[in-house]
């Protein structure tokens, strides 16, 4: 009798608990950073992306996300995919370099003269560049973009010999970064993202390097009067999942993965270059002042620069030489049928 009765009470707590663990094992949530603010337009936008996924996986994969850095920086983001304590992030350049090298390219200064280039150039490596992502344990679902960056200043910075004698942010561990101040014969100050906007307060830095849209959405804006009317170069980004985690899932959930993703990235794409336009003006109508190029930076000068840069990353793999060669014959053979719109890299 008492035997019946366990085996009728262990029937029941099976049955009771099958239900729950085969809901369980079919959700897949991917726990997701990014340094863009709560209410910013990428937050905005990979949100409606996380929202799209939960709706057409009728609730199998489903975003969380991390905004604002709380998270960390972005070497600390990619840190925690790697332990699986994040499955994805939405990155910059400087975070997917540390993924796939290569891909920056992309980033290298005063290569690209407006965002038609960008796109070609971009179109041509897309597929290569998901392929060296993947052999690195990445699963890049679709490209970001933050707009081409500037020079911000507490003073006016009007020439390489100026930044020479100011106290320049560098993002610390940057070799792209490092490449390009190394060929300019500056000494930056390396620091992480996070803390920049105390070290402008502190004065511990007096320049930095952004796009119009982060300089306010991050508020460094408010800490420099000063900007450079042309810019260094065009800051990519991706978004990115873990390999591991991309392969845990079922194959209809990763092509929905890998189709809104790059869809999100358009939009993120097109997004961020209004936005960007906007923030010109709103940082002219805040009182910036945008300084114009003096002495030392015309065209040939700045190409020299750029070459000596590009040089450095190819001496060390990090940009191999012939991702570097191949990027220069694309651009001719674009510039040469004479496509393009012309929207240039300078405000």
């Amino acid at each position: 009798m008492l035997i019946t009765l366990l085996r009728r009470l262990v029937l029941v707590l099976l049955t009771a608990t099958v239900p729950f663990s085969a809901g369980a094992a079919s959700q897949y949530v991917l726990k997701f950073a990014t340094l863009a603010p709560t209410g910013s337009t990428w937050m905005n936008l990979l949100q409606a992306w996380g929202d799209e996924v939960e709706h057409r996986s009728e609730g199998r994969l489903v975003f969380k996300f991390y905004p604002g850095g709380v998270q960390g920086d972005e070497p600390d983001v990619l840190k925690k995919m790697r332990f699986n304590q994040l499955q994805g992030g939405a990155f910059t350049g400087y975070g997917i370099g540390r993924m796939y090298s290569p891909s920056r390219v992309l980033e290298l200064p005063f290569l690209f003269r407006d965002v038609d280039e960008v796109d070609y150039v971009r179109s041509q490596f897309t597929e290569q560049f998901q392929d060296g992502f993947r052999d690195n344990g990445y699963e890049l679902l679709g490209w970001m973009e933050v707009g081409f960056v500037h020079m911000f200043s507490t003073h006016p910075v009007d020439s390489i010999e100026a930044m020479r004698s100011r106290r320049v942010w560098l993002w610390q561990g940057d070799p792209l970064g490092q490449a390009f101040f190394t060929a300019s014969g500056i000494s930056p100050v390396p620091l992480s993202i996070v803390d920049v906007y105390t070290s402008l307060s502190t004065g511990l830095v007096d320049t930095v390097y952004c796009t119009p849209l982060a300089a306010i959405a991050l508020q460094w804006f408010t800490k420099t009067k000063y900007v450079s009317s042309i810019s260094l170069t065009n800051g990519m980004g991706g978004l990115v999942v873990s390999k591991r985690f991309f392969d845990s899932l079922p194959p209809d959930l990763q092509a929905l993965l890998r189709e809104t993703g790059q869809a999100t990235g358009k939009r993120l794409i097109d997004a961020t270059r209004g936005d960007n336009e906007k923030s010109l003006g709103e940082l002219r109508r805040r009182g910036l002042q945008f300084i114009e190029p003096g002495q030392g930076m015309s065209e040939p000068e700045l190409l020299e620069l750029r070459d000596r840069a590009a040089a450095e990353l190819i001496d060390s793999n990090y940009i191999p030489a012939v991702v570097f060669d191949r990027t220069r014959a694309l651009l001719d053979q674009y510039r040469s049928a004479g496509t393009g719109s012309g929207t240039s890299a300078a405000p």
